[in-house]
């Protein structure tokens, strides 16, 4: 799925409809003349992606949505694009604007422009090299469709056409699809939202049904998204931009920050590496990390820039580190789960007054012992992947409950949660969840979530706050990723790339551009 991102915040369906109200009342503009523009702009975009000998076919259903469509129709109609309307008025009742826009294509001159369906339906036959407008259901949609529509659904999907499916495709709700009927909903070839993202389309379960996505501007009071108060919030450059903290030139290394790292037991020196360099590139002044004795040399060789603390074993974390010295502290790449380490973990968490960044194995021993979780200190950040996130909340259906899952823990111990993924979601203590923008595919590879580690708690490091971090970092995270990929493809991405690409990252988000 690609995004072309438009305003930054997310709204819920209810908050949607509110925003189609106030910009009707203080633009002021005719909702009837609103949904004009709208089709208008969805009729350009049309035309754009298919060409005028492309056969098509509308599927209108009774609300504002099939309101869009058949103004799609006939706008379609006169551009010279043969075109086949299906209006679907089951009860006997169609929204105000949805029956003045069945007025106007009614009244074209020539062959009949709209079939009305009322109770049977003949459906058309569909073959490869048409196109299907899908107008059936919008955003307003509050449960699964069922009989004729998803009969109608099934056959559409059955076919060979191509489908552009507007604001929402059809059967598919605006955010929680935990227990909707997934072969009932639209499989588009491309959704044109309007105005704002939705959030049911940064779930990956979603993907299949979305195709490519546009977000169209459709002129909605700027005034009023302003007003808005939203949930959700979508991270993008400008707002990078307007975080990153100048350098003082007369700063030296001891008021960039000292981070502290435990990581890495025998045989997993490389989770110690990647978030120590990760560390250091992200800023801090002064890093020093915590390793068994058998990882003293690898560490020193592949990062003597890092200072190194040496635990007394020789292949596991048996020994808490005093924190009054450093800035902030990462815990948990590739540590092991042993009992030793289990309970010098937990003194270490409950010990550590600074800010705390707990990943990997750290998560995992505290999701064997949940009790402990109680004991963590305040506004501690957790960084799981969604298998971490279950094993510490239990097994979800689908993205939308494990999101929940993970606001509801942020919100349980006033800290956050950082659930990683394509589109990760940063969870504040407030309730509020800040969705990131960038990163790719090739990022799912071994050492990744150590990289963030470290981005984040060299962040910490530096002075920002627990939310900027948090944020920021996993933003940078990506767009290094982005700038990896760039060069060197997905397929061949590794963790260490991430890092080297760190530097560049910061640039992008620096520069005046």
């Amino acid at each position: 799925m690609s995004i072309f991102v438009g305003d930054m915040k997310i709204f819920t369906s209810a908050q949607i409809q509110e925003l189609d109200k106030y910009t009707i009342e203080h633009e002021p503009i005719k909702s009837i003349d609103l949904m004009e523009r709208v089709a208008r702009i969805l009729t350009r975009t049309i035309t754009e992606h298919w060409a005028q000998h492309v056969p098509v076919i509308v599927f209108a259903g009774p609300g504002n949505n099939g309101g869009d469509a058949l103004a799609v129709a006939r706008m379609l109609i006169e551009k010279g694009y043969q075109v086949q309307t299906f209006l679907f008025n089951i009860t006997g009742h169609l929204s105000a604007d949805c029956a003045e826009n069945k007025r106007r294509l009614c009244d074209k001159k020539g062959r009949p422009l709209l079939t009305e369906v009322t109770k049977e339906f003949d459906p058309p036959h569909l073959e490869e090299g048409m196109l299907v407008v899908d107008g059936l259901f919008g955003s307003g949609l509050n449960k699964p469709l069922a009989g004729g529509f998803a009969s109608l659904v099934k056959y559409i999907n059955a076919s060979k056409t191509e489908v552009v499916s507007i604001d929402v495709p059809s059967g598919l709700m605006t955010e929680d699809n935990t227990y909707n009927v997934s072969g009932n909903i639209i499989r588009a070839t491309l959704t044109l939202t309007l105005g704002q993202l939705k959030l049911a389309f940064l779930f990956a379960e979603n993907q299949k049904y979305i195709g490519q996505l546009r977000v169209l501007d459709i002129g909605l009071s700027a005034e009023g998204i302003q007003k808005q108060e939203a949930h959700y919030t979508l991270m993008d450059e400008q707002q990078a931009k307007a975080m990153l903290k100048p350098r003082d030139p007369f700063a030296h290394k001891g008021q960039m920050g000292h981070a502290l790292i435990i990581a890495g037991s025998y045989g997993m020196a490389g989770a110690a590496i990647l978030a120590t360099k990760a560390c250091l590139r992200a800023g801090a002044g002064k890093v020093t990390t915590h390793v068994p004795k058998r990882n003293v040399a690898i560490l020193q060789s592949s990062v003597p820039e890092a200072i190194v603390n040496i635990d007394r074993e020789e292949t596991t974390f048996s020994e808490g580190v005093p924190t009054e010295d450093f800035q902030a502290v990462g815990v948990g790449p590739g540590l092991g789960t042993s009992e030793q380490t289990a309970i010098t973990l937990i003194a270490q968490l409950r010990r550590t007054q600074c800010p705390l960044v707990v990943d990997a194995d750290a998560l995992n021993i505290l999701a064997i012992r949940r009790a402990w979780m109680q004991q963590l200190p305040k506004g501690v950040i957790m960084t799981p992947h969604p298998k971490e996130l279950e094993r510490m909340e239990g097994k979800c259906i689908d993205s939308y409950e494990r999101l929940s899952k993970a606001r509801e823990l942020a919100e349980r111990l006033q800290g956050y949660v950082v659930l990683k993924g394509h589109h990760t979601a940063i969870c504040m203590p407030d309730g509020h969840i800040v969705f990131n923008s960038t990163g790719n595919a090739g990022m799912a590879t071994a050492g990744s979530g150590d990289v963030l580690t470290g981005i984040i708690t060299g962040l910490l490091a530096r002075g920002y706050d627990r939310a900027q971090a948090c944020v920021l970092g996993t933003y940078l995270h990506g767009l290094a990723g982005d700038l990896a990929a760039r060069e060197l493809g997905e397929e061949s991405l590794m963790a260490s790339d991430i890092i080297q690409y760190l530097p560049k990252a910061f640039l992008r988000v620096n520069s005046e551009q």
